[in-house]
């Protein structure tokens, strides 16, 4: 987390008036000042974070060699302890000579930025293999997609309620449980982060604020609606989802269908009324979530979770989309965020309810590939997830906000990843599952923040 934090806050300050605050090596004025703008500090300070930070590399790597670890944890260190001194010196160029000087017809900030990517890929592939020598099951190896091991279906007897009123109550809730409203408080954030990053403060108007907010509403609805129809015998023979309304059979299938179909006609309309592009978006993301992802991929290939990210992404395409009418480059990048967060956050919910998929016949990466492997790509994919964050960092109207509220939340999430590694159990599957809502929801409140200067 360290060679994160120099990372992202490097990445924002050459964007910003900290990079040339401070215009000497490797203090300010005649390369001993001590600066006293806020900016300057920043950067000498973003200098005093990178000399512990190398230290720390060094001692990692020293004791990687003292212990027995593997060729491939040392291979990680060295890589990252070769390319500290080079990233240093890069630092000293774009401090001494301005972000866009060239080097090989490259600025040196981006070649900056992208040795210290490699810098932060080596220790955290040393982390993953380390954890996974010290914690993962060698016996483990890959399977065959198990098949539906589940109870008969007329073995399920949902208890109804028959009193009228408790009847009523208990009817409305299953339609509220249909849409899946878990998910909307966070897709409709992603929307936001989006629509804030294209608009900014003087860019957003209530009326496309508002119709992108009630169309994503709804357009979540529709597709956990069908979702729910899609997966209803199952459901019932699942202990995770036996009280799901279908399952229960407070909502007949007929009645939860048109529900579903008023529900996305209702959003593609808010949609419309935006753009065009928008409802298209908006009717890709409801197929893909309901058909692409319910019947193809999640069933058939163990890269489903992978796969379906695209259907928690597209709301990021959706707001940008809104606000400025086509595809951009800040709507593809909050996008690639979502993308990579999604293995990192549902692969926890995979090795809590195991077993349960498993009877399922669902081909998920901890029932074909194993644990060991799952806790692995968790921590691939949330490294992604921060490299991604970091370059998203380079938009210029994020600042210092939203590189804290990553470090922080993504440090904790860090933290649940590996006790989950050593601790192997549901519970602490379910609190790296928390740690990932909370660290993608900080993130994106601190983007709406920071680019609308709240």
């Amino acid at each position: 987390m360290g060679v994160y934090l120099l990372l992202v806050v490097g990445a924002t300050t050459t964007l910003t008036d900290a990079a040339s605050a401070c215009a000497a090596w490797p203090a300010c004025g005649d390369g001993l000042t001590v600066p006293t703008t806020t900016a300057g500090l920043i950067a000498v300070g973003h200098r005093i974070t990178a000399l512990v930070v190398g230290l720390l590399v060094l001692l990692s790597a020293a004791l990687a060699w003292r212990s027995e670890t593997t060729r491939r944890v040392r291979a990680g260190l060295l890589v990252a302890l070769l390319l500290f001194p080079v990233q240093v010196g890069l630092g000293a160029v774009v401090a001494t000579g301005g972000a866009d000087s060239l080097l090989a017809g490259v600025t040196v900030s981006t070649i900056h930025l992208g040795v210290g990517m490699a810098i932060f890929g080596g220790t955290l592939a040393a982390l993953a293999w380390h954890l996974e020598r010290e914690t993962g099951d060698p016996d483990e190896s890959p399977v065959d997609a198990p098949e539906p091991d589940l109870p008969p279906a007329d073995s399920h007897d949902p208890t109804i309620p028959t009193e009228p009123i408790a009847r009523a109550k208990a009817t409305a809730y299953a339609y509220f449980r249909l849409t899946k409203p878990r998910l909307m408080w966070l897709l409709c954030l992603v929307a936001s982060a989006a629509m804030a990053l294209a608009g900014g403060s003087s860019g957003l108007s209530p009326q496309v604020v508002l119709a992108t907010l009630g169309g994503g509403v709804l357009s979540i609805g529709a597709s956990g609606t069908f979702n729910h129809v899609l997966e209803r015998d199952i459901d019932r023979r699942m202990s995770r989802t036996s009280d799901r309304p279908l399952a229960t059979d407070l909502v007949p299938v007929r009645n939860a269908i048109a529900f579903g179909v008023v529900l996305a006609l209702g959003s593609l309309a808010l949609f419309a009324s935006i753009n065009w592009l928008a409802a298209l978006l908006g009717l890709t993301a409801i197929v893909f979530y309901s058909v692409v992802y319910t019947l193809l991929l999640k069933p058939n290939t163990v890269q489903n979770t992978v796969v379906g990210g695209a259907a928690g992404a597209l709301p990021a395409l959706i707001g940008w989309v809104a606000v400025t009418g086509e595809i951009g480059l800040g709507g593809l990048a909050l996008a690639t965020v979502i993308f990579l967060w999604t293995p990192a956050h549902f692969y926890n919910l995979a090795l809590a309810y195991k077993d349960d998929y498993e009877r399922g016949g669902f081909p998920m990466m901890p029932v074909v590939r194993g644990e060991t492997v799952t806790r692995k790509h968790i921590l691939w994919y949330l490294g992604a997830t921060l490299v991604a964050a970091g370059v998203l960092a380079t938009h210029a109207d994020l600042g210092l906000l939203y590189v804290g509220a990553g470090i922080v939340f993504g440090a904790v999430f860090l933290w649940a990843v590996v006790r989950l590694h050593y601790e192997q159990t549901e519970s602490a599957a379910f609190r790296a599952f928390h740690a990932s809502n909370a660290y993608l929801g900080a993130v994106l409140l601190a983007v709406v923040v920071d680019t609308l200067a709240i």
